[in-house]
């Protein structure tokens, strides 16, 4: 017997989309339709930027291969990235993908405290590999989705305007604390259940989750909570890095200029899209 099981839902609601170029903010179908792009978090300073085109075409026609070899260009690379980050944030890892960044830095939060448990926020999205899956109600909470895992812990989003605490209800001082408050709960369920917390692994400002901006120092007070009951602190700057929260380069430093969390992942906007992706980890004491 032969069934027919539907493998991927259809992205487009009506006809779908054919898109065979585009350039600046625009997409172009194969009929010359010209569409804005509202909805693509890879190119960071437009399609086909001419210097981002010209620096790849340079470099394809001299090296183009993985990071196994020797390179000056590591290094440096390496350098200027790391001067744009508080002087702590200094050990790069460079992967392949921002997916491959968010599950290594889980493996380095686990080797370092010895504990598996993870808390993330709801809605949350990290990544297509089947450990960020298990980290992402997006994913584990939708059709498809295999549920929640017993060492998942998921915190209510810091959403003043339409969260479980809004700005009609309480101060927005009130909102942040209950809103850490929860993340507490879930390091002393953690701990209670099994010794402890590895990391705790948020968007700095949750992208696919809504854009949804966090109250000023949500962040100061999850980190101490965290670090707490032993686990470390990742900021996903994956979708939001890069400058695109305009006025500041991470949008971790939107919290404040004495946050540092203990890993930072990036991704897509390095090179436009044409880099390989990293994590950014803190060496210090505490990790």
């Amino acid at each position: 017997m032969v069934m027919r099981i539907p493998s991927c839902k259809l992205f487009f609601r009506s006809d779908p989309l054919k898109i065979v170029r585009a350039a600046g903010c625009y997409m172009y179908d194969e009929k010359g339709c010209r569409y804005l792009d509202c909805i693509n978090n890879v190119c960071h300073v437009g399609h086909c930027h001419p210097q981002v085109v010209s620096a790849a075409v340079e470099q394809m026609s001299v090296l183009n291969t993985n990071s196994r070899f020797l390179h000056d260009n590591l290094v440096l690379y390496a350098e200027r990235l790391t001067s744009l980050f508080p002087e702590k944030l200094n050990v790069c890892f460079f992967v392949n993908s921002g997916s491959e960044a968010n599950d290594l830095a889980i493996r380095l939060a686990r080797t370092h405290t010895g504990k598996k448990d993870v808390i993330t926020l709801d809605h949350a999205y990290h990544g297509h590999v089947t450990s960020l899956i298990d980290i992402s109600p997006y994913k584990f909470n939708h059709p498809g989705g295999e549920g929640q895992r017993d060492w998942v812990h998921v915190a209510p989003v810091p959403d003043v305007y339409r969260g479980k605490y809004t700005d009609k209800d309480f101060t927005v001082e009130e909102c942040t604390k209950k809103y850490a408050d929860e993340v507490k709960q879930l390091c002393d369920k953690a701990t209670k259940l099994h010794g402890g917390v590895s990391i705790f692994f948020a968007e700095s400002m949750q992208s696919c989750g809504g854009q949804i901006v966090y109250p000023p120092g949500y962040l100061r007070q999850v980190y101490s909570h965290v670090r707490a009951a032993g686990g470390v602190c990742l900021a996903d700057e994956v979708q939001v890095g890069f400058g695109r929260v305009g006025s500041h380069m991470w949008a971790f430093q939107t919290q404040g200029d004495d946050i540092v969390p203990d890993i930072v992942t990036l991704g897509k906007p390095m090179g436009n899209g044409h880099l390989c992706q990293l994590s950014l980890q803190q060496v210090n004491p505490t990790i």
